[in-house]
C-alpha cells in the first residue's frame, strides 16, 4: 500500500470488509479497477482509465447480440478508438448507464419509437438526453457499417429543442470585479487573463505553457477541434505571466506547482475563485471565452478573425458574435439618423414658423 494515492483513485469497503478500488473524475461515473492493488493488472487499468481508454468489463460475458455485447464490439472498433479521450470518457458514462438499464436486451429489438419514448421521458433534462441520443446514434451508425443491423433506429428521432443562451457571458463589470479581488501575481488572475486575452478552452488552458511560446506568440493545437491557433501575448498578459509563479510546462498550476489534471478539476478550482470574488454563480470559466469573443466583435473583429483566434472551424459559430455586434452598430446608426433628422426638422421649423 502506498502512502499517497494517485489522482482520482478512491477506495470503498464492501460488506465483506474488503477494500474495492475505483477510478473517478469529479462529475463522472466511477470505474472499478481490477486486480490486487498495485498489481500489474491494476496499474495498467488505472493508466488506461486516466487516458480515457479503459474498457469497462461487464460482469461475466454479455449474451451474444445483446445491447451490452454490441457496445463491447463497438469499443474495439477503429471509430471508437479514434475518438478524443474526453469524448470516450463521456460516451463511457452513457454506455455504463445503458448497460445497467438495458444491457441484456437484444439490440435488434430496439426501434425508433423506443428511442423517441426515452427522449420524451427526459424532456426535463434536454442536454443530457441529446448527448445520450448522439452517443447511441454513433453506436448504431457503426453497427450498420459493420453489418450487424440494416438500418439505424435513431433515424427520425429528433433531439429536444432547449431554449437557452448557453453559458453566461461575463459583463465588463463582472470581469473588473474579479480583477479587483484577484491582483496581478495571483494564479486566479493569470487564469482569467489567459482565458480573456487568448480565448482558450479549459482543456487547453491547463496545458498551455512556456514551451508553446516563441517570439511573443503562443502556437497551440487545440484539443477539441485540432485547429492550430496563433495567439499574441499582449503586454498586459505578459505582465501577468511574469508576476505569477508558473510551472515548467504550464502557466496555470495548482497550489503544489503541478499542472491541473483535467479541465474539470481546473473548472472546479476556478469556480471557487469566482465565488471568492463575490460573483454570481453563473460566472464560470467558459463564460470568459464568450465574453472575449463578444468584446472582440463589438470592436470590429470579423468572423474570420474570430475563427482564427478561437479555433472555430465553422464561420457560423463566429457569426453569432459578429451579427450581434452588427445589429448593435446598425441600431446605433439608425438612432443617430433619427436624431439628426429631428435636429434638421427643428431647425426648419424655427426658420419657417407657421403663420397664425
Amino acid at each position: 500500500m502506498t502512502a499517497a494515492r494517485r489522482r482520482y483513485e478512491i477506495r470503498e469497503k464492501n460488506r465483506h470488509g474488503n477494500y474495492i478500488w475505483y477510478f473517478r473524475r469529479p462529475g463522472q461515473i466511477r470505474t472499478r479497477l481490477p486486480g490486487d492493488y498495485n498489481s500489474r493488472e491494476y496499474i495498467k487499468a488505472y493508466n488506461d482509465a486516466f487516458a480515457g481508454t479503459f474498457v469497462v468489463q461487464a460482469v461475466g460475458r454479455p449474451a451474444a447480440h445483446s445491447l451490452a455485447w454490441l457496445i463491447n464490439q463497438y469499443r474495439q472498433s477503429a471509430h471508437y478508438k479514434g475518438l478524443r479521450p474526453t469524448t470516450r470518457r463521456a460516451r463511457e458514462s452513457i454506455f455504463a448507464r445503458l448497460v445497467e438499464k438495458s444491457g441484456t436486451q437484444p439490440f435488434r429489438a430496439i426501434k425508433r419509437h423506443h428511442l423517441q419514448s426515452a427522449m420524451d421521458a427526459k424532456a426535463d433534462t434536454p442536454f443530457a438526453a441529446n448527448n445520450g441520443l448522439k452517443a447511441i446514434r454513433k453506436l448504431f451508425e457503426w453497427a450498420v457499417s459493420a453489418g450487424h443491423i440494416d438500418h439505424n433506429p435513431c433515424d427520425g428521432v429528433k433531439p429536444i429543442k432547449a431554449k437557452t443562451d448557453g453559458f453566461h457571458s461575463w459583463t465588463v463589470d463582472e470581469v473588473e470585479q474579479f480583477r479587483k479581488h484577484h491582483d496581478v501575481g495571483t494564479r486566479a488572475r493569470l487564469a482569467l487573463d489567459i482565458m480573456l486575452f487568448c480565448g482558450l478552452r479549459r482543456g487547453d488552458l491547463v496545458r498551455v505553457g512556456p514551451q508553446h511560446v516563441r517570439d511573443g506568440v503562443i502556437t497551440l493545437r487545440t484539443s477539441k477541434t485540432g485547429t492550430t491557433v496563433y495567439l499574441t501575448i499582449w503586454p498586459e498578459l505578459q505582465r501577468s505571466i511574469d508576476s505569477t509563479k508558473t510551472g515548467d510546462l504550464a502557466f496555470v498550476v495548482t497550489s503544489y506547482g503541478k499542472p491541473f489534471g483535467s479541465a474539470e478539476s481546473f473548472g472546479t478550482w476556478f469556480a471557487k475563485r469566482c465565488d471568492d470574488a463575490g460573483l454570481p454563480k453563473v460566472c464560470r470559466a467558459h463564460g470568459l471565452r464568450k465574453a472575449g469573443a463578444t468584446i472582440a466583435a463589438d470592436n470590429g473583429a470579423t468572423a474570420h478573425e474570430l475563427c482564427a483566434m478561437y479555433g472555430w472551424s465553422k464561420l457560423a459559430t463566429a457569426e453569432i458574435y459578429t451579427k450581434e455586434a452588427d445589429r448593435k452598430r446598425l441600431s446605433k446608426a439608425a438612432g443617430e439618423r433619427i436624431a439628426n433628422a429631428s435636429v434638421i426638422m427643428g431647425s426648419v421649423a424655427a426658420a419657417y414658423p407657421l403663420q397664425a
